[in-house]
């Protein structure tokens, strides 16, 4: 087995990256790419469809479909909009059969960290609708069919004495959505990618798994419904910058080992993107010919 530098990401597009220009041939994973110009949006998918793909990946079986605009961390509304049209749309197709749905979006992070607030911060602009729903019923949204939507902010561990699953499992006992979508801020491995990427994936979230923790995992498996998970990369590693101006990271200082690194400007950067976000999964949550 030849040995390769891994600098952290959790990108499936980078983790695929990581293997070319060397010899080792990725087995089980299919990418395929599609480019809207006009948008100057690219879509890039990738399936992992074996367990030997997800070995050497790192990353579970399923789909996983990366948006790059490289606009995206300009504040320009009306593009905005347009990446908000495209991800409501590749979230329907991760959605599958459109129908009425009981749907829970759980903002992962910490709110107060801003790097780490995206999660949060989009939950606060979703239009939620299931209160509305249960006491007054449908008509009240002015429509015959509607999705109902709960949100959800668990914090994290150093706030509630609670893993994130733990507080998830027990909504998911006691109000039966249909789908969870989870929302969190990433890692990536390449500086360009920061903020001007969205990754959804349909195998839902596995933070502790690279370790061995898989009491953490929201997903299908652990939940019992459906988990889609979207993510945006705040932060990249100070080894990947390192690696990227030198080709490798013998000469980091140990001192850098685990540091993390993120735009200046992230603040509005957040407060941007979680209004991104919260516009597509609106979009996606209208029934056509309803909205």
């Amino acid at each position: 087995m030849i040995e390769r530098m891994r600098v952290r990401t959790d990108l499936a597009l980078e983790a695929k990256e990581s293997f070319e220009g060397s010899d080792t041939e990725v087995h089980g994973v299919i990418v395929e790419e599609e480019y809207d110009e006009k948008r100057d949006i690219r879509l890039t998918r990738v399936q992992i469809v074996s367990e030997r793909g997800a070995r050497e990946m790192g990353k579970p079986m399923g789909n996983y479909l990366t948006l790059e605009a490289p606009g995206m961390a300009a504040p320009d509304e009306d593009y905005h909009r347009e990446i908000s049209k495209a991800l409501a749309f590749y979230l329907r197709e991760l959605m599958g059969e459109e129908k009425e749905r009981s749907i829970l979006v759980a903002g992962l992070g910490n709110r107060d960290v801003t790097p780490d607030a995206l999660g949060p911060k989009t939950v606060s602009n979703l239009l939620i609708t299931r209160h509305l729903i249960k006491e007054y019923g449908k008509k009240v949204m002015g429509t015959e069919k509607v999705n109902m939507v709960s949100g959800i902010v668990p914090g994290v561990m150093a706030q509630t004495g609670m893993e994130t699953s733990e507080i998830i499992r027990g909504i998911v006992e006691q109000t039966g959505p249909d789908l969870l979508i989870v929302i969190d801020a990433l890692a990536a491995r390449s500086t360009k990618r920061l903020s001007r990427t969205i990754q959804l994936t349909d195998t839902g979230i596995q933070p502790g798994s690279g370790v061995g923790n898989h009491r953490n995992c929201l997903t299908e498996e652990s939940l019992g419904i459906p988990v889609i998970a979207i993510g945006v990369p705040t932060v990249v590693e100070a080894a990947a910058i390192i690696y990227d101006s030198e080709g490798n990271c013998e000469k980091m200082p140990p001192h850098l080992n685990g540091m993390f690194v993120t735009p200046k400007n992230i603040d509005e950067t957040i407060k941007q993107l979680s209004f991104t976000l919260s516009e597509a999964l609106n979009m996606a949550f209208e029934i056509a010919g309803e909205a």
